[in-house]
Parts: C-alpha cells; sequence; structure tokens
C-alpha cells in the first residue's frame, strides 16, 4: 500500500510527522506500507520553522499511490493559488483512488475544486488575529458542505482536522486501506489510542465513504 505526502515550501512539520512519522510507525505492522514525499520539484523544501525534508519526487515524475495526502501549514495561501499545485491535484484526483488533506490541505484541495458539493473539514483553532482556516473555508467555498469534524469521509476524499488530528486522519487511511487492526495496532505503538479515543468522542464520528 504506497501514500504519497504533497508538501510545499512552508508546510507545519507537524503535518509531516503526522503522516509520514506515524505511516512509518505502521510499518513496523505492516511492512508493505510505502510512503514518499513529492512536492513541485524534486530536492529539498523549506518547512515552516526552517526544517528542511527532501522530496523524492517531483509533480512531473510522481509515480502511481493507493492515496495522496496533502499537508498544511502557513504556505497553503501561496499554494491555493499556484497553477501548478492546482493542475497537479486535478490530475490527481483523476488518476488515484483516494486524495485527502490535513489542516490546512484543504485549503488547498477546495482551491483545486475537488471539494464541491462534498462534505469536509479543516483547521478550527488560530492565535491572535487569524481568521480560523474553517470559517475562510465557509466562506470562500460556498460550494463545499463545512463540517466541524475530525475526520470527515467522501469516499475518494478525505479530510481532516487542525494540526495534530492529522494523526487521526491518518490513522484513518491506515483503517482504510489496511484494516482496522493495523491501524489499531498503530495507534497503540504510538502510543496514541487513549487520545484517539478522546478525539473520538470529542468530535462526531467520521463521515462514512460514500
Amino acid at each position: 500500500m504506497r501514500f504519497g505526502i504533497v508538501v510545499y515550501e512552508g508546510v507545519e512539520p507537524i503535518d509531516v510527522g503526522a503522516t509520514f512519522g506515524v505511516l512509518s510507525m505502521a510499518r513496523r505492522v505492516e511492512p508493505r506500507i510505502e510512503m514518499f514525499l513529492v512536492a513541485p520539484h524534486a530536492g529539498a523544501v523549506r518547512l515552516a520553522g526552517g526544517l528542511e525534508v527532501v522530496a523524492g519526487h517531483g509533480f512531473a515524475d510522481c509515480p502511481a499511490a493507493d492515496a495522496f495526502i496533502v499537508t498544511g501549514g502557513p504556505g497553503w495561501t501561496r499554494e491555493a493559488a499556484n497553477p501548478e499545485m492546482l493542475a497537479f491535484l486535478r490530475r490527481l484526483a483523476g488518476t488515484s483512488p483516494l486524495v485527502a488533506s490535513v489542516c490546512t490541505g484543504a485549503m488547498i484541495l477546495a482551491a483545486a475544486g475537488l471539494l464541491d458539493g462534498r462534505r469536509a473539514t479543516t483547521k478550527r483553532e488560530v492565535t491572535g488575529a487569524e481568521v480560523p482556516p474553517i470559517a475562510i473555508l465557509r466562506d470562500r467555498h460556498p460550494a463545499v458542505r463545512v463540517l466541524t469534524a475530525r475526520v470527515v469521509d467522501e469516499g475518494a476524499v478525505v479530510t481532516g482536522g487542525g494540526v495534530s488530528l492529522a494523526i487521526d486522519l491518518t490513522l484513518h487511511l491506515i483503517g482504510r486501506l489496511c484494516g482496522q487492526s493495523v491501524a489499531a495496532e498503530t495507534a497503540r505503538i504510538i502510543e496514541y489510542t487513549a487520545a484517539w479515543r478522546a478525539n473520538g468522542a470529542a468530535f462526531e464520528a467520521p463521515a462514512p465513504a460514500t
């Protein structure tokens, strides 16, 4: 089972840790899991806070995957207006079985039109005078039915809530594609079982795939 993680300049490092990092731990349970980073261009990508990661693939040579996860972070505002990113995501929607987002990655999916006519969620909590991304999603994209949720599964498109809820989104995808036992065991070995249950109680249950 192969997962592609879409990164770009200005992604929050926690979004990479909560996706690629959780999948890396899941490989201990299900060794057939594979994952890779893809960015507009292969090579070093500077994340928010100054951390650099290396994307093994650019959009032009991106391999196929069973699921792609678009990460979030301050760079989303630029990428939501980046024709190269939006064209890539639209291409994925036509060729990949599943496209997902964590945190403000949903804002980029919305800009690409992938959330039109679907339910979706994104980051809620902000600091200072920032406008909550979930409010921006409602205002800018009236064709999207915006929910306050940790995970919204619309079949071919899945969106997750903000920041640490990226872990829940990743576990949800692992459960859907690799089996719930793999997801549960992954949650156990990353010592997240209690938090996963607490989040499930605090938010509405993930909407079932349609």
